[in-house]
Protein backbone atom coordinates (compact mmCIF):
# COMPACT_ATOMS: atom_id res chain seq x y z
CA UNK A 1 0.00 0.00 0.00
CA UNK A 2 2.91 2.49 0.42
CA UNK A 3 4.15 1.64 -2.79
CA UNK A 4 1.05 2.74 -4.27
CA UNK A 5 0.95 6.17 -2.46
CA UNK A 6 4.25 7.03 -3.45
CA UNK A 7 3.59 6.04 -7.22
CA UNK A 8 0.45 8.29 -6.98
CA UNK A 9 2.57 11.31 -5.09
CA UNK A 10 5.50 11.06 -7.62
CA UNK A 11 2.22 10.87 -10.46
CA UNK A 12 0.82 14.15 -9.20
CA UNK A 13 4.25 15.80 -8.25
CA UNK A 14 5.40 15.15 -11.79
CA UNK A 15 2.07 16.55 -13.40
CA UNK A 16 2.21 19.14 -11.31
CA UNK A 17 5.57 20.93 -13.04
CA UNK A 18 4.90 20.07 -16.33
CA UNK A 19 1.70 21.74 -15.92
CA UNK A 20 3.40 24.39 -14.54
CA UNK A 21 6.36 24.06 -17.37
CA UNK A 22 3.58 24.05 -20.24
CA UNK A 23 1.43 27.54 -19.09
CA UNK A 24 4.47 29.66 -18.83
CA UNK A 25 6.67 28.16 -21.97
CA UNK A 26 3.41 27.71 -24.48
CA UNK A 27 1.27 30.62 -25.61
CA UNK A 28 -1.41 29.89 -22.82
CA UNK A 29 -0.22 32.91 -20.85
CA UNK A 30 -0.65 35.32 -23.83
CA UNK A 31 -3.86 37.12 -24.78
CA UNK A 32 -3.81 35.49 -28.06
CA UNK A 33 -3.81 38.96 -29.33
CA UNK A 34 -0.37 40.99 -31.30
CA UNK A 35 1.34 43.41 -29.94
CA UNK A 36 4.44 45.79 -31.27
CA UNK A 37 6.87 47.29 -29.41
CA UNK A 38 10.12 49.42 -30.33
CA UNK A 39 12.63 50.15 -27.68
CA UNK A 40 16.18 49.24 -27.28
CA UNK A 41 18.08 46.17 -25.80
CA UNK A 42 19.42 46.68 -21.83
CA UNK A 43 20.25 43.15 -21.57
CA UNK A 44 19.81 39.88 -23.80
CA UNK A 45 20.52 35.99 -22.57
CA UNK A 46 19.69 33.86 -25.33
CA UNK A 47 19.86 30.12 -24.54
CA UNK A 48 17.32 27.56 -23.36
CA UNK A 49 14.44 27.31 -22.33
CA UNK A 50 13.98 30.50 -24.69
CA UNK A 51 15.81 33.70 -24.70
CA UNK A 52 15.24 36.86 -22.84
CA UNK A 53 15.39 40.33 -23.65
CA UNK A 54 15.04 43.26 -21.60
CA UNK A 55 13.77 45.97 -23.80
CA UNK A 56 13.70 49.35 -23.09
CA UNK A 57 10.48 50.68 -24.28
CA UNK A 58 10.34 54.57 -23.61
CA UNK A 59 11.12 54.22 -20.05
CA UNK A 60 9.43 50.76 -19.20
CA UNK A 61 11.60 47.30 -19.33
CA UNK A 62 9.95 44.28 -20.71
CA UNK A 63 11.38 41.04 -20.76
CA UNK A 64 10.58 40.17 -24.25
CA UNK A 65 10.64 36.35 -24.86
CA UNK A 66 12.89 34.98 -27.96
CA UNK A 67 13.10 31.90 -29.58
CA UNK A 68 14.64 28.62 -28.35
CA UNK A 69 18.61 27.93 -29.58
CA UNK A 70 17.45 26.44 -32.64
CA UNK A 71 14.60 28.61 -33.70
CA UNK A 72 16.81 31.53 -33.20
CA UNK A 73 18.68 29.75 -35.77
CA UNK A 74 16.27 28.62 -37.86
CA UNK A 75 15.49 32.36 -38.18
CA UNK A 76 19.16 33.49 -38.68
CA UNK A 77 19.84 35.39 -35.40
CA UNK A 78 23.78 35.29 -34.84
CA UNK A 79 25.59 35.87 -31.94
CA UNK A 80 26.06 39.20 -31.10
CA UNK A 81 23.02 40.40 -33.25
CA UNK A 82 20.43 41.25 -30.13
CA UNK A 83 23.15 43.17 -27.77
CA UNK A 84 23.32 45.90 -25.42
CA UNK A 85 22.31 49.13 -27.31
CA UNK A 86 20.88 47.45 -30.09
CA UNK A 87 17.55 48.96 -31.09
CA UNK A 88 14.78 46.05 -31.68
CA UNK A 89 11.30 46.47 -33.04
CA UNK A 90 9.37 43.14 -31.87
CA UNK A 91 5.68 41.95 -32.64
CA UNK A 92 4.15 38.96 -30.44
CA UNK A 93 1.32 38.56 -27.83
CA UNK A 94 1.83 40.12 -24.47
CA UNK A 95 1.07 38.26 -21.31
CA UNK A 96 -2.52 38.07 -20.86
CA UNK A 97 -1.86 39.47 -16.92
CA UNK A 98 -1.73 43.40 -17.45
CA UNK A 99 0.62 44.35 -14.38
CA UNK A 100 3.32 41.91 -16.29
CA UNK A 101 5.81 43.51 -18.49
CA UNK A 102 6.52 40.33 -21.09
CA UNK A 103 5.65 39.54 -24.35
CA UNK A 104 6.43 36.13 -26.28
CA UNK A 105 8.02 37.27 -29.45
CA UNK A 106 6.76 35.83 -32.99
CA UNK A 107 9.07 38.05 -34.82
CA UNK A 108 11.45 40.73 -34.76
CA UNK A 109 13.57 43.31 -36.78
CA UNK A 110 16.76 44.93 -36.16
CA UNK A 111 17.33 47.64 -38.73
CA UNK A 112 15.81 46.54 -42.16
CA UNK A 113 16.33 42.88 -41.23
CA UNK A 114 13.06 40.65 -40.18
CA UNK A 115 13.82 37.83 -38.00
CA UNK A 116 10.84 35.70 -38.01
CA UNK A 117 10.82 32.86 -35.29
CA UNK A 118 7.11 31.32 -35.50
CA UNK A 119 6.67 31.32 -39.21
CA UNK A 120 2.47 31.27 -40.19
CA UNK A 121 1.52 32.97 -36.59
CA UNK A 122 0.59 36.14 -36.25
Amino acid sequence: MRKIWLSVLSLAAGLAVAGTAAAHHGWAWTTGENKELTGVVEEARLGNPHGDVMLNVDGTVWTVEVGQPWRNDRAGVKEGDIAPGVEMRVIGEPSADPDETRLKVERFFIGDREYILYPGRD
